[in-house]
């Protein structure tokens, strides 16, 4: 009886508990298989484990940060062309008469001269400022279509420019006189517009008071500049590393290649020059210090040449790698960046209500500085809070309200604004030469202009 009942109790446990795993019932080859898989996925778990420990003890090696600085430098310019894309191309006719006129195909070309004229065209404009004087190209054409000017201020610190500029305004004004037309007071000065405050209170001490109604800066480089070798601006032509644009001051492109220490000299090269092959141009430039140093621009050029005989691109690779590496010294010879975005603010604070501040750029260093400035400006109240306490004014309400329908009414140039309390962009997206420029002046494809208006 007690053998029947544990056969009993036997036969209902067999029948509750679930059937085997399929495993024990699989031919051999089908369990070896199994096997190995669960064998190799502890194996893979256990070395991915075993590498993130590993990257996260692991230190950043120069190559990882040479890497990344590359990578920044790709995405820069990644960044620039896609700004090029979005870019809004003048549709103004290009008069190359009135080009040819006041500029020359030889020294000087004047960029983006119609456009220019059109920025201030609807502005009174009884007194203006050129920052940038150059051959005065841009100048004289504004002084001959402004009849009502009162007052001209022009400012250049190379004081060759000073001589040419001088000399075709003078004909601007004689030919005013001959016709009884309003002669404007006339002041032409060798400064940095750095020092523009200074050089207004010298010619009018009210100035601060009533403002000024329309001020250009042109950054770019004039081509009796370019062209002239013994300023050393030239990749192609031979001549010494000077690249200064105030020939009294001190520091030269050659002072930084023999004398400085190479992590500036690095920096210099990556950040101004925004070369991803910085650090080989560096080490180069230091070892050539041994075989007593860089003193021409042929030798700078043969130096990068040889660095990148064997890059792709041929002869344009190296003549933009060179090109970079004139464009870095020359920035660094000049303090160009950080006089850029000083003087910005000090233009911005020396205009009258309504009036305009243009800036032609011609390298994204330049352009991201004039973009940020402005917005800087238009976001803050803190350059009208200074403009009243230097003896300024500003405009109220219904003042403005008039300037953005003038604005919307007459100028068919603004496309995009952005309308602030103290300030109105009216470059959106800068504008850029028209086709028919670029193919008469080839220096002229990298210019943007930007237009600030006080409120």
């Amino acid at each position: 009886m007690a053998a029947a009942s544990l056969l009993k109790t036997l036969f209902l446990n067999s029948s509750l508990s679930p059937s085997p795993p399929l495993l024990s019932f699989s031919p051999p080859h089908r369990r070896l298989l199994i096997s190995f898989s669960t064998t190799t996925s502890k194996i893979t778990s256990k070395t991915k484990k075993k590498s993130k420990k590993t990257k996260q003890n692991q230190k950043p090696t120069t190559k990882n940060i040479n890497d990344a600085i590359k990578d920044d430098v790709k995405s820069k310019r990644l960044a620039d062309l896609a700004a090029v894309k979005r870019r809004t191309r003048s549709d103004k006719e290009f008069d190359e008469e009135a080009v040819l006129k006041f500029g020359d195909s030889g020294s000087h070309i004047p960029v983006m001269l119609g456009e220019v004229l059109e920025v201030f065209g609807c502005v009174q404009l009884r007194s203006f400022v050129d920052c940038t004087l150059g051959a005065a190209g841009h100048s004289s054409a504004i002084i001959q279509a402004h009849s009502e000017m009162q007052l001209y201020v022009g400012m250049d610190v190379d004081p060759v420019a000073h001589e040419k500029a001088r000399a075709r305004i003078d004909d601007i004004l004689h030919a005013k006189s001959c016709s009884s037309a309003l002669i404007p007071k006339t002041h032409i000065a060798v400064e940095n517009f750095r020092n523009v405050r200074s050089v207004l209170s010298e010619v009018d001490k009210n100035i601060k008071v009533s403002g000024i109604d329309g001020i250009l800066m042109d950054l770019g480089m004039s081509s009796m500049q370019v062209n002239n070798s013994k300023r050393g601006f030239s990749v192609l032509n031979n001549g010494p590393l000077d690249m200064r644009m105030n020939p009294k001051a001190s520091l030269k492109a050659e002072d930084i290649l023999n004398s400085w220490p190479d992590t500036e000299l690095g920096r210099i090269l990556r950040e101004y020059g925004e070369e991803s092959n910085w650090r080989s141009l560096q080490n180069k430039i230091v070892k050539a210090r041994l075989s007593g140093g860089l003193h021409s621009t042929g030798q700078l050029v043969d130096l990068i040449r040889n660095s990148t005989f064997n890059a792709k691109g041929g002869r344009q690779g190296w003549i933009k790698t060179a090109t970079r590496v004139f464009q870095a010294l020359r920035i660094a010879v000049n303090d160009e960046l950080r006089t850029l975005e000083e003087s910005l603010h000090t233009c911005f604070n020396c205009l009258a209500p309504g009036g305009r501040l243009a800036v032609i750029s011609f390298h994204s260093l330049e352009d991201r500085i004039v973009k940020q400035t402005f917005l800087n400006i238009f976001s803050t109240s803190s350059d009208i809070n200074q403009a009243i306490a230097e003896g300024g004014s500003c405009s109220n309400d219904k003042d403005a309200i008039k300037l953005n329908r003038a604005i919307d009414e007459q100028e068919a140039w603004v496309r995009q604004m952005i309308k602030g309390k103290n300030a109105i962009i009216l470059t959106k997206r800068p504008i850029t030469p028209s086709e028919d420029e670029e193919k008469l002046n080839v220096r002229s494809r990298s210019a943007k202009l930007r237009v600030i208006q006080k409120v």
